[in-house]
């Protein structure tokens, strides 16, 4: 089972910007109630759709910067980068379907 990595502020550039294939992110925090409920959703995904994208969290009570990059404002916030750029983006909990049409509008990028 594929398992989301663990972004930081030190790996964000070579695991996501410098990625080979396209990557989900999900923006949390451990207080945040429905980040808690896409987690489990996140989770699955990473695991359908393991060798063709690559799936991280990134905590951003831990990673603040990262947020003020990517001007978060709203958690939980799923965002999907491809060739280092963000493809997609949605806040709030969104049904795994939701997710996964994303994930497929951009592997068909």
């Amino acid at each position: 089972m594929a398992e989301p990595i663990e972004l930081t502020e030190d790996n964000f550039t070579s695991e996501v910007l410098e990625a080979d294939m396209p990557v989900m992110i999900d923006f949390w925090a451990p207080w945040c109630g429905p980040c808690h409920m896409v987690s489990p959703i996140v989770e699955s995904l990473a695991d359908k759709y393991e060798g063709k994208i690559k799936v991280g969290k990134v905590n951003l009570d831990e990673y603040p910067a990262v947020a003020s990059e990517y001007a978060i404002r709203s958690i939980p916030a799923i965002f999907i980068f491809n060739d280092g750029k963000v493809a997609e983006r949605v806040v709030g909990v969104q049904p795994e379907d939701v997710l996964a049409a994303m994930i497929e509008r951009v592997l068909e990028q």
